[in-house]
Protein backbone atom coordinates (compact mmCIF):
# COMPACT_ATOMS: atom_id res chain seq x y z
CA UNK A 1 0.00 0.00 0.00
CA UNK A 2 2.52 2.43 0.80
CA UNK A 3 4.68 1.87 -2.33
CA UNK A 4 1.12 2.57 -4.61
CA UNK A 5 0.10 5.60 -2.46
CA UNK A 6 3.68 7.02 -3.07
CA UNK A 7 3.64 6.60 -6.54
CA UNK A 8 0.65 7.74 -6.92
CA UNK A 9 1.50 11.21 -4.82
CA UNK A 10 4.59 12.04 -6.87
CA UNK A 11 2.96 12.45 -10.27
CA UNK A 12 0.29 14.56 -8.65
CA UNK A 13 2.40 17.21 -6.80
CA UNK A 14 4.20 17.74 -10.50
CA UNK A 15 1.29 17.90 -11.73
CA UNK A 16 0.07 20.58 -9.43
CA UNK A 17 3.56 22.57 -9.76
CA UNK A 18 2.77 22.34 -13.47
CA UNK A 19 -0.71 23.58 -13.43
CA UNK A 20 0.11 26.29 -11.08
CA UNK A 21 3.52 27.86 -13.38
CA UNK A 22 5.73 27.81 -10.45
CA UNK A 23 8.69 25.91 -13.24
CA UNK A 24 11.58 28.21 -12.43
CA UNK A 25 13.26 27.70 -15.91
CA UNK A 26 11.82 30.41 -17.82
CA UNK A 27 12.67 32.81 -14.52
CA UNK A 28 16.41 31.99 -14.57
CA UNK A 29 16.52 32.68 -18.49
CA UNK A 30 15.01 36.60 -18.15
CA UNK A 31 17.65 37.17 -15.41
CA UNK A 32 20.42 35.71 -17.53
CA UNK A 33 18.92 37.84 -20.94
CA UNK A 34 18.71 41.06 -18.16
CA UNK A 35 22.47 40.49 -16.88
CA UNK A 36 23.86 40.05 -20.56
CA UNK A 37 21.75 43.66 -21.40
CA UNK A 38 23.33 45.37 -18.83
CA UNK A 39 26.62 43.91 -19.54
CA UNK A 40 26.83 45.28 -23.15
CA UNK A 41 25.37 48.66 -22.38
CA UNK A 42 28.37 48.78 -19.48
CA UNK A 43 30.63 48.05 -22.14
CA UNK A 44 29.30 50.26 -24.58
CA UNK A 45 29.66 53.32 -22.20
CA UNK A 46 33.08 52.49 -21.27
CA UNK A 47 33.93 52.53 -24.95
CA UNK A 48 32.04 55.56 -25.73
CA UNK A 49 33.29 57.17 -22.59
CA UNK A 50 37.13 56.34 -23.82
CA UNK A 51 36.55 57.90 -27.10
CA UNK A 52 35.06 61.18 -25.83
CA UNK A 53 37.66 62.06 -23.72
CA UNK A 54 40.32 61.38 -26.28
CA UNK A 55 38.35 63.95 -28.79
CA UNK A 56 37.71 66.50 -25.72
CA UNK A 57 41.20 66.60 -24.91
CA UNK A 58 41.60 67.08 -29.25
CA UNK A 59 39.53 69.77 -29.27
CA UNK A 60 41.18 71.63 -25.56
CA UNK A 61 44.64 71.25 -27.73
CA UNK A 62 42.85 72.80 -30.88
CA UNK A 63 41.58 75.75 -28.77
CA UNK A 64 44.60 76.38 -27.03
CA UNK A 65 46.51 76.72 -30.32
CA UNK A 66 44.00 79.21 -31.22
CA UNK A 67 44.25 81.17 -28.37
CA UNK A 68 47.55 80.99 -28.41
CA UNK A 69 47.32 82.27 -31.98
CA UNK A 70 45.26 84.86 -31.27
CA UNK A 71 47.64 85.98 -28.49
CA UNK A 72 50.63 86.31 -31.27
CA UNK A 73 48.25 88.01 -33.52
CA UNK A 74 47.33 90.30 -30.69
CA UNK A 75 50.87 91.07 -29.38
CA UNK A 76 51.85 91.84 -33.01
CA UNK A 77 49.45 94.66 -33.54
CA UNK A 78 50.18 96.07 -30.06
CA UNK A 79 53.92 96.09 -31.17
CA UNK A 80 53.00 97.51 -34.54
CA UNK A 81 50.57 100.50 -32.61
CA UNK A 82 53.18 101.14 -30.14
CA UNK A 83 55.19 101.10 -32.90
CA UNK A 84 53.61 103.99 -34.55
CA UNK A 85 52.92 105.77 -31.77
CA UNK A 86 56.30 105.92 -30.98
CA UNK A 87 57.57 107.09 -34.44
CA UNK A 88 54.57 109.57 -34.57
CA UNK A 89 55.74 111.22 -30.90
CA UNK A 90 59.51 110.98 -32.74
CA UNK A 91 58.23 112.88 -35.48
CA UNK A 92 56.15 115.22 -33.27
CA UNK A 93 59.00 115.90 -31.26
CA UNK A 94 61.30 116.34 -34.26
CA UNK A 95 58.62 118.73 -35.93
CA UNK A 96 58.32 120.75 -31.85
CA UNK A 97 62.68 120.74 -31.86
CA UNK A 98 62.67 122.00 -35.33
CA UNK A 99 60.16 124.68 -34.56
CA UNK A 100 62.35 125.76 -31.56
CA UNK A 101 65.31 126.03 -33.32
CA UNK A 102 63.49 128.45 -35.82
CA UNK A 103 62.86 130.34 -33.29
CA UNK A 104 66.56 130.62 -32.21
CA UNK A 105 67.52 130.99 -35.86
CA UNK A 106 64.86 133.95 -35.97
CA UNK A 107 68.19 135.90 -34.69
CA UNK A 108 71.03 137.22 -36.30
CA UNK A 109 73.01 138.48 -33.27
CA UNK A 110 71.77 136.66 -30.25
CA UNK A 111 72.31 137.63 -26.55
CA UNK A 112 70.66 136.58 -23.94
CA UNK A 113 70.42 138.09 -20.27
CA UNK A 114 72.10 135.93 -17.60
CA UNK A 115 71.44 137.76 -13.90
CA UNK A 116 70.15 136.02 -11.01
CA UNK A 117 66.70 137.56 -10.32
CA UNK A 118 65.61 140.84 -10.92
CA UNK A 119 65.58 142.84 -14.07
CA UNK A 120 67.92 144.38 -16.28
CA UNK A 121 67.45 148.00 -17.33
CA UNK A 122 67.33 148.94 -20.54
CA UNK A 123 68.74 152.54 -21.08
CA UNK A 124 68.05 155.23 -23.56
CA UNK A 125 71.46 156.02 -23.23
CA UNK A 126 74.23 154.50 -23.15
CA UNK A 127 75.07 154.95 -19.62
CA UNK A 128 74.13 154.40 -15.78
CA UNK A 129 72.42 157.34 -15.21
CA UNK A 130 70.15 157.13 -18.46
CA UNK A 131 66.96 157.05 -18.71
CA UNK A 132 65.06 153.78 -18.19
CA UNK A 133 62.77 152.88 -20.83
CA UNK A 134 62.78 149.00 -20.76
CA UNK A 135 63.35 145.86 -18.14
CA UNK A 136 64.55 142.55 -19.04
CA UNK A 137 64.05 139.43 -16.86
CA UNK A 138 66.56 136.56 -16.58
CA UNK A 139 67.07 134.33 -19.76
CA UNK A 140 65.08 137.00 -21.92
CA UNK A 141 66.51 137.59 -24.88
CA UNK A 142 67.45 140.84 -27.52
CA UNK A 143 68.95 141.05 -30.60
CA UNK A 144 72.73 142.84 -30.68
CA UNK A 145 72.82 145.95 -33.09
CA UNK A 146 76.06 147.10 -32.01
CA UNK A 147 78.50 148.02 -28.78
CA UNK A 148 79.26 151.19 -27.49
CA UNK A 149 82.33 150.63 -25.00
CA UNK A 150 80.66 148.25 -22.07
CA UNK A 151 77.06 148.47 -23.54
CA UNK A 152 75.00 146.74 -26.51
CA UNK A 153 72.82 148.29 -28.31
CA UNK A 154 69.89 146.39 -28.59
CA UNK A 155 66.08 145.96 -29.50
CA UNK A 156 64.05 143.25 -27.94
CA UNK A 157 60.21 143.45 -27.28
CA UNK A 158 60.02 147.05 -29.33
CA UNK A 159 62.05 148.70 -27.19
CA UNK A 160 65.46 150.62 -28.82
CA UNK A 161 68.24 150.93 -25.96
CA UNK A 162 71.23 150.12 -24.07
CA UNK A 163 72.26 147.51 -21.52
CA UNK A 164 75.48 146.58 -20.02
CA UNK A 165 77.37 143.68 -21.77
CA UNK A 166 78.86 142.43 -18.10
CA UNK A 167 74.83 140.34 -18.14
CA UNK A 168 74.77 138.80 -21.91
CA UNK A 169 75.82 135.94 -22.75
CA UNK A 170 76.32 135.72 -26.71
CA UNK A 171 77.30 133.60 -29.39
CA UNK A 172 76.56 129.58 -29.33
CA UNK A 173 76.82 129.70 -26.07
CA UNK A 174 73.40 132.06 -26.48
CA UNK A 175 72.00 129.68 -28.74
CA UNK A 176 72.22 126.66 -26.57
CA UNK A 177 71.06 128.64 -23.51
CA UNK A 178 68.25 130.11 -25.56
CA UNK A 179 66.70 126.77 -27.09
CA UNK A 180 66.08 125.59 -23.41
CA UNK A 181 63.73 129.02 -22.88
CA UNK A 182 61.44 128.28 -25.59
CA UNK A 183 58.10 128.07 -24.47
CA UNK A 184 54.62 128.32 -25.62
CA UNK A 185 54.00 132.17 -24.82
CA UNK A 186 51.27 134.92 -25.23
CA UNK A 187 52.48 137.16 -26.76
CA UNK A 188 49.92 140.76 -26.36
CA UNK A 189 48.48 142.25 -29.54
CA UNK A 190 46.93 145.51 -27.94
CA UNK A 191 48.13 148.91 -29.89
CA UNK A 192 50.89 150.59 -28.41
CA UNK A 193 48.55 153.09 -26.23
CA UNK A 194 46.03 150.13 -24.32
CA UNK A 195 47.11 147.68 -22.13
CA UNK A 196 45.22 144.28 -21.60
CA UNK A 197 43.50 143.66 -18.23
CA UNK A 198 45.00 140.56 -16.37
CA UNK A 199 41.96 138.89 -14.53
CA UNK A 200 41.44 136.64 -11.25
CA UNK A 201 39.57 134.38 -12.92
CA UNK A 202 38.29 133.82 -16.53
CA UNK A 203 35.52 135.82 -16.67
CA UNK A 204 34.68 139.58 -17.34
CA UNK A 205 33.80 140.97 -13.84
CA UNK A 206 34.83 144.85 -12.86
CA UNK A 207 36.09 143.13 -9.74
CA UNK A 208 38.31 140.65 -10.54
CA UNK A 209 40.73 142.72 -12.27
CA UNK A 210 44.49 142.56 -11.00
CA UNK A 211 46.77 144.23 -13.36
CA UNK A 212 47.67 144.94 -16.48
CA UNK A 213 49.44 143.23 -19.64
CA UNK A 214 51.33 146.10 -21.79
CA UNK A 215 51.44 145.65 -26.03
CA UNK A 216 54.24 142.84 -26.95
CA UNK A 217 54.76 141.56 -23.84
CA UNK A 218 55.16 137.69 -23.37
CA UNK A 219 53.69 135.61 -20.75
CA UNK A 220 54.17 131.59 -20.31
CA UNK A 221 50.95 129.71 -21.43
CA UNK A 222 49.69 127.78 -18.11
CA UNK A 223 46.77 126.64 -19.67
CA UNK A 224 43.94 127.83 -22.73
CA UNK A 225 40.20 127.77 -21.50
CA UNK A 226 37.46 128.65 -23.45
CA UNK A 227 38.80 132.04 -24.85
CA UNK A 228 40.90 132.75 -21.80
CA UNK A 229 44.76 132.14 -21.51
CA UNK A 230 45.72 131.34 -18.13
CA UNK A 231 49.41 132.85 -17.28
CA UNK A 232 51.21 132.67 -14.00
CA UNK A 233 49.63 135.71 -12.41
CA UNK A 234 45.97 134.89 -13.68
CA UNK A 235 43.78 134.85 -17.08
CA UNK A 236 43.93 136.95 -19.98
CA UNK A 237 41.56 137.20 -23.30
CA UNK A 238 42.84 134.98 -25.76
CA UNK A 239 41.19 137.71 -28.34
CA UNK A 240 43.99 139.85 -27.41
CA UNK A 241 47.41 137.67 -27.73
CA UNK A 242 49.46 135.50 -29.77
CA UNK A 243 49.92 132.14 -28.42
CA UNK A 244 52.93 130.71 -30.28
CA UNK A 245 56.78 129.23 -29.19
CA UNK A 246 58.77 132.18 -28.89
CA UNK A 247 61.45 133.54 -26.66
CA UNK A 248 60.88 136.19 -23.78
CA UNK A 249 61.57 139.45 -24.68
CA UNK A 250 61.99 143.22 -23.04
CA UNK A 251 58.95 144.93 -21.54
CA UNK A 252 58.82 148.39 -22.47
CA UNK A 253 58.00 150.49 -19.37
CA UNK A 254 54.29 151.74 -19.04
CA UNK A 255 54.96 155.57 -19.54
CA UNK A 256 53.87 156.19 -15.56
CA UNK A 257 55.79 153.53 -14.56
CA UNK A 258 58.99 155.23 -16.16
CA UNK A 259 57.39 158.26 -13.99
CA UNK A 260 57.73 156.04 -11.07
CA UNK A 261 61.34 155.03 -11.91
CA UNK A 262 62.86 158.43 -11.30
CA UNK A 263 62.10 158.11 -7.86
CA UNK A 264 64.61 155.87 -5.69
CA UNK A 265 62.45 155.16 -3.06
CA UNK A 266 59.16 156.69 -3.27
CA UNK A 267 56.71 158.11 -0.85
CA UNK A 268 53.69 159.69 -1.65
CA UNK A 269 51.57 162.64 0.29
CA UNK A 270 48.29 160.95 1.57
CA UNK A 271 47.02 163.82 3.14
CA UNK A 272 44.01 165.60 1.48
CA UNK A 273 45.47 168.71 1.34
CA UNK A 274 49.32 169.89 1.96
CA UNK A 275 52.14 167.85 4.11
CA UNK A 276 54.36 170.37 5.77
CA UNK A 277 58.18 169.41 4.66
CA UNK A 278 60.18 170.83 7.22
CA UNK A 279 63.72 171.88 7.67
CA UNK A 280 64.70 169.64 10.81
CA UNK A 281 62.90 166.19 12.03
CA UNK A 282 61.00 168.01 14.39
CA UNK A 283 57.74 169.98 14.35
CA UNK A 284 58.37 173.24 15.47
CA UNK A 285 54.85 174.80 14.58
CA UNK A 286 55.39 177.24 11.85
CA UNK A 287 59.24 177.96 12.56
CA UNK A 288 60.66 175.32 10.83
CA UNK A 289 58.37 174.66 7.68
CA UNK A 290 60.03 174.89 4.37
CA UNK A 291 57.87 173.35 1.72
CA UNK A 292 54.29 172.05 0.92
CA UNK A 293 53.95 168.49 -0.33
CA UNK A 294 50.62 168.35 -2.01
CA UNK A 295 48.40 165.44 -1.78
CA UNK A 296 49.45 162.33 -3.57
CA UNK A 297 52.72 164.20 -5.04
CA UNK A 298 55.53 162.30 -5.16
CA UNK A 299 59.19 162.77 -3.24
CA UNK A 300 62.30 160.18 -2.88
CA UNK A 301 63.26 158.87 0.90
CA UNK A 302 66.91 159.90 1.23
CA UNK A 303 67.16 158.53 4.73
CA UNK A 304 65.02 158.27 8.54
CA UNK A 305 65.53 160.22 11.48
CA UNK A 306 63.77 158.68 14.02
CA UNK A 307 59.74 159.19 13.24
CA UNK A 308 60.84 161.55 10.52
CA UNK A 309 62.21 160.49 6.78
CA UNK A 310 64.38 163.25 4.95
CA UNK A 311 63.29 163.91 1.65
CA UNK A 312 63.54 165.40 -1.93
CA UNK A 313 61.03 166.01 -4.12
CA UNK A 314 61.37 169.20 -6.89
CA UNK A 315 63.52 171.89 -5.11
CA UNK A 316 62.56 171.01 -1.61
CA UNK A 317 64.70 169.02 0.55
CA UNK A 318 63.57 168.34 3.74
CA UNK A 319 61.87 166.08 6.58
CA UNK A 320 58.20 165.22 6.51
CA UNK A 321 56.33 162.70 9.63
CA UNK A 322 56.92 158.88 9.14
CA UNK A 323 52.94 158.49 10.43
CA UNK A 324 51.12 155.81 7.75
CA UNK A 325 48.25 157.94 7.70
CA UNK A 326 50.23 160.64 6.71
CA UNK A 327 52.86 159.26 3.92
CA UNK A 328 52.56 155.66 1.59
CA UNK A 329 56.38 153.82 0.80
CA UNK A 330 56.34 150.60 -0.75
CA UNK A 331 54.06 148.98 -2.98
CA UNK A 332 51.65 151.05 -1.51
CA UNK A 333 53.32 154.31 -2.80
CA UNK A 334 53.61 152.74 -5.91
CA UNK A 335 49.83 151.55 -6.25
CA UNK A 336 49.19 155.50 -5.66
CA UNK A 337 51.70 156.65 -7.93
CA UNK A 338 50.10 154.68 -10.92
CA UNK A 339 46.82 155.58 -10.29
CA UNK A 340 47.99 159.66 -9.47
CA UNK A 341 50.50 160.08 -12.47
CA UNK A 342 49.28 162.61 -15.55
CA UNK A 343 50.43 163.43 -18.60
CA UNK A 344 52.05 166.86 -17.75
CA UNK A 345 53.77 169.59 -19.82
CA UNK A 346 57.02 170.03 -17.79
CA UNK A 347 58.83 173.71 -19.07
CA UNK A 348 61.81 174.19 -19.20
CA UNK A 349 62.74 177.30 -19.99
CA UNK A 350 62.11 180.58 -17.67
CA UNK A 351 59.19 181.86 -20.18
CA UNK A 352 57.15 179.81 -22.67
CA UNK A 353 54.32 181.42 -25.23
CA UNK A 354 50.90 180.48 -24.98
CA UNK A 355 48.94 180.81 -27.99
CA UNK A 356 45.42 180.20 -28.38
CA UNK A 357 45.51 178.25 -31.59
CA UNK A 358 48.28 175.11 -32.01
CA UNK A 359 50.28 178.26 -34.82
CA UNK A 360 52.58 180.46 -34.64
CA UNK A 361 49.98 182.91 -36.76
CA UNK A 362 47.94 183.17 -33.71
CA UNK A 363 48.93 185.20 -31.53
CA UNK A 364 50.76 185.54 -27.57
CA UNK A 365 48.44 185.57 -24.98
CA UNK A 366 50.12 184.86 -21.85
CA UNK A 367 53.30 182.64 -20.74
CA UNK A 368 53.67 180.15 -18.47
CA UNK A 369 56.79 179.43 -15.24
CA UNK A 370 58.98 176.67 -15.55
CA UNK A 371 58.28 176.74 -12.14
CA UNK A 372 55.16 174.81 -12.58
CA UNK A 373 53.57 171.29 -14.19
CA UNK A 374 51.01 171.73 -16.21
CA UNK A 375 48.12 169.17 -17.23
CA UNK A 376 47.89 168.05 -20.89
CA UNK A 377 44.82 168.08 -22.17
CA UNK A 378 45.80 167.16 -26.04
CA UNK A 379 48.93 166.23 -28.28
CA UNK A 380 48.99 167.45 -31.83
CA UNK A 381 52.34 167.17 -34.04
CA UNK A 382 54.61 170.14 -32.59
CA UNK A 383 52.06 171.23 -30.16
CA UNK A 384 50.85 170.73 -26.72
CA UNK A 385 46.86 172.03 -25.40
CA UNK A 386 47.16 172.58 -21.84
CA UNK A 387 45.43 173.39 -18.77
CA UNK A 388 45.91 176.73 -17.35
CA UNK A 389 42.96 177.14 -15.24
CA UNK A 390 39.07 177.17 -15.48
CA UNK A 391 38.80 180.51 -14.10
CA UNK A 392 34.73 181.98 -13.10
CA UNK A 393 34.04 182.44 -16.81
CA UNK A 394 31.84 179.06 -18.56
CA UNK A 395 34.11 178.92 -21.63
CA UNK A 396 37.97 179.06 -21.00
CA UNK A 397 40.43 179.49 -23.96
CA UNK A 398 42.34 176.48 -25.22
CA UNK A 399 46.19 176.83 -24.65
CA UNK A 400 48.56 175.88 -26.83
CA UNK A 401 52.33 175.82 -25.85
CA UNK A 402 54.92 174.20 -28.72
CA UNK A 403 56.71 171.58 -28.59
CA UNK A 404 59.39 171.94 -31.72
CA UNK A 405 61.81 174.14 -29.68
CA UNK A 406 62.41 171.12 -26.75
CA UNK A 407 61.66 173.84 -24.51
CA UNK A 408 59.12 171.84 -22.95
CA UNK A 409 58.87 167.70 -21.98
CA UNK A 410 55.63 165.70 -22.39
CA UNK A 411 55.46 162.96 -20.25
CA UNK A 412 53.79 161.74 -17.28
CA UNK A 413 54.45 162.99 -13.90
CA UNK A 414 53.88 163.53 -10.87
CA UNK A 415 52.98 166.62 -8.13
CA UNK A 416 56.02 167.43 -6.55
CA UNK A 417 56.71 169.57 -3.32
CA UNK A 418 56.65 173.52 -3.79
CA UNK A 419 58.68 176.26 -1.15
CA UNK A 420 56.38 177.43 1.21
CA UNK A 421 57.28 179.43 4.29
CA UNK A 422 54.44 180.26 6.69
CA UNK A 423 54.10 184.33 7.53
CA UNK A 424 55.24 185.10 10.63
CA UNK A 425 53.06 187.10 12.91
CA UNK A 426 53.79 190.55 13.03
CA UNK A 427 53.54 193.30 15.80
CA UNK A 428 52.16 195.73 13.47
CA UNK A 429 48.67 195.79 12.56
CA UNK A 430 48.08 195.99 9.51
CA UNK A 431 50.64 193.27 8.58
CA UNK A 432 48.76 190.95 11.12
CA UNK A 433 45.68 191.63 9.69
CA UNK A 434 47.17 190.10 5.94
CA UNK A 435 48.63 187.55 7.75
CA UNK A 436 45.00 186.17 9.22
CA UNK A 437 43.64 186.80 6.29
CA UNK A 438 46.22 184.61 3.97
CA UNK A 439 46.38 181.95 6.86
CA UNK A 440 42.61 181.84 7.05
CA UNK A 441 42.59 180.89 3.22
CA UNK A 442 45.29 178.65 2.82
CA UNK A 443 42.99 176.37 5.59
CA UNK A 444 40.69 175.17 2.49
CA UNK A 445 43.70 174.24 0.62
CA UNK A 446 42.44 170.95 -1.17
CA UNK A 447 39.25 171.12 -1.17
CA UNK A 448 37.19 171.17 -4.59
CA UNK A 449 36.59 173.99 -7.48
CA UNK A 450 32.86 174.13 -8.42
CA UNK A 451 32.01 176.93 -11.13
CA UNK A 452 29.56 179.20 -9.84
CA UNK A 453 30.38 178.34 -6.32
CA UNK A 454 31.45 180.45 -3.02
CA UNK A 455 31.58 177.66 -0.58
CA UNK A 456 35.08 177.01 1.11
CA UNK A 457 34.24 173.71 2.06
CA UNK A 458 32.02 172.49 -0.68
CA UNK A 459 33.23 174.08 -3.49
CA UNK A 460 33.83 177.28 -5.13
CA UNK A 461 35.35 179.25 -8.20
CA UNK A 462 38.17 181.41 -8.26
CA UNK A 463 35.91 184.69 -7.63
CA UNK A 464 33.66 182.67 -5.13
CA UNK A 465 36.80 181.70 -3.35
CA UNK A 466 38.85 184.96 -2.73
CA UNK A 467 34.92 186.88 -1.96
CA UNK A 468 34.15 183.98 0.54
CA UNK A 469 37.90 184.49 1.98
CA UNK A 470 37.47 188.16 2.06
CA UNK A 471 33.83 188.43 3.84
CA UNK A 472 34.99 186.74 6.72
CA UNK A 473 37.10 189.69 7.75
CA UNK A 474 34.47 192.28 6.60
CA UNK A 475 35.75 192.95 3.39
CA UNK A 476 33.44 192.75 0.64
CA UNK A 477 33.76 191.95 -3.12
CA UNK A 478 31.71 191.71 -6.03
CA UNK A 479 30.67 188.08 -7.09
CA UNK A 480 32.94 187.80 -10.76
CA UNK A 481 36.74 188.63 -11.13
CA UNK A 482 36.56 191.18 -13.89
CA UNK A 483 34.62 193.15 -11.57
CA UNK A 484 36.60 192.79 -8.34
CA UNK A 485 39.97 193.45 -10.41
CA UNK A 486 38.34 197.41 -10.57
CA UNK A 487 38.19 197.01 -6.20
CA UNK A 488 40.43 198.69 -4.16
CA UNK A 489 43.46 200.38 -5.25
CA UNK A 490 46.37 199.34 -8.21
CA UNK A 491 49.84 197.99 -7.00
CA UNK A 492 52.90 196.88 -8.84
CA UNK A 493 54.37 193.56 -8.55
CA UNK A 494 56.95 195.35 -6.58
CA UNK A 495 54.74 196.48 -3.96
CA UNK A 496 52.33 193.53 -3.78
CA UNK A 497 52.07 192.26 -0.13
CA UNK A 498 50.51 189.07 1.21
CA UNK A 499 46.60 189.38 0.86
CA UNK A 500 46.47 191.69 -2.54
CA UNK A 501 45.05 189.76 -5.24
CA UNK A 502 46.51 189.07 -8.08
CA UNK A 503 44.14 189.15 -11.85
CA UNK A 504 44.40 187.12 -14.80
CA UNK A 505 42.78 187.88 -18.70
CA UNK A 506 41.95 185.24 -21.08
CA UNK A 507 43.20 186.20 -24.91
CA UNK A 508 40.79 188.58 -25.33
CA UNK A 509 42.16 190.79 -22.92
CA UNK A 510 39.12 189.66 -20.29
CA UNK A 511 39.86 189.54 -16.74
CA UNK A 512 38.53 186.10 -16.14
CA UNK A 513 40.80 184.35 -13.30
CA UNK A 514 41.90 185.35 -9.68
CA UNK A 515 44.62 184.52 -7.13
CA UNK A 516 45.42 185.56 -3.46
CA UNK A 517 49.25 186.36 -3.37
CA UNK A 518 50.50 184.76 -0.07
CA UNK A 519 53.95 186.19 -0.04
CA UNK A 520 57.41 183.96 -1.20
CA UNK A 521 56.20 184.60 -4.61
CA UNK A 522 53.07 182.58 -4.00
CA UNK A 523 49.40 182.61 -4.75
CA UNK A 524 46.20 180.17 -3.26
CA UNK A 525 43.87 179.75 -5.75
CA UNK A 526 40.39 177.84 -7.18
CA UNK A 527 42.10 176.37 -9.68
CA UNK A 528 40.10 174.09 -11.23
CA UNK A 529 38.30 170.89 -11.35
CA UNK A 530 41.47 168.63 -11.93
CA UNK A 531 43.40 170.97 -9.41
CA UNK A 532 41.25 172.42 -6.99
CA UNK A 533 41.96 174.81 -4.59
CA UNK A 534 46.22 174.89 -4.28
CA UNK A 535 49.13 177.04 -4.33
CA UNK A 536 51.34 177.85 -7.31
CA UNK A 537 53.57 180.38 -8.36
CA UNK A 538 52.48 183.91 -8.87
CA UNK A 539 53.55 184.27 -12.28
CA UNK A 540 52.73 180.25 -13.16
CA UNK A 541 50.73 182.72 -16.38
CA UNK A 542 51.28 186.51 -16.73
CA UNK A 543 49.75 188.60 -14.27
CA UNK A 544 46.99 190.95 -15.88
CA UNK A 545 46.35 193.29 -12.60
CA UNK A 546 47.27 193.58 -9.14
CA UNK A 547 45.14 195.16 -6.42
CA UNK A 548 44.90 195.75 -2.73
CA UNK A 549 41.39 195.76 -1.30
CA UNK A 550 42.42 195.27 2.30
CA UNK A 551 43.83 198.67 3.25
Amino acid sequence: MADRNDNEVMPARARSRKRRGKDPRPVLYLIAAVVLILLVVVLVIVIRTAGGGQEGEETQDAVAAANTETAMDAEAIRQSEEAERQRQEEESLAAEEAERQAVVDAYTNLGVIQIEGGYLNVRRTPASDGDIIGKMQPNSVCEILGQEGDWYHISSGGVDGYISTQFVLTGEEARAAALEQVQLRAIVTVSEDDSLNIRLTPSIEESNIIGQALAGERYVVEDQIDGWVKIASGYISADYVDVRLALNEARKMDLKAMAISKYGNLLISKVTDYLNVRKTPADEGNNNIIGKLPSKAAADILGQEGDWYKIQSGSVTGYVSTNPEYVATGQEAVDLAMNTATLMAVVNTDKLNVRKEPSTDSGVWTQISKEERYPVLGQLDGWVQIELDAGDMEDSDAAYISTRDNNVEVRYALEEAIKFSPLEEIANQQAARRTKIVNFALKYVGNPYVWGGTSLTKGADCSGFVQSVMKNFGISLPRVSRDQSKSGRAVTSSQMRPGDLIFYANSSGTVNHVAMYIGNGQIVHAASKRSGIRISTWNYRTPYRIRNVID
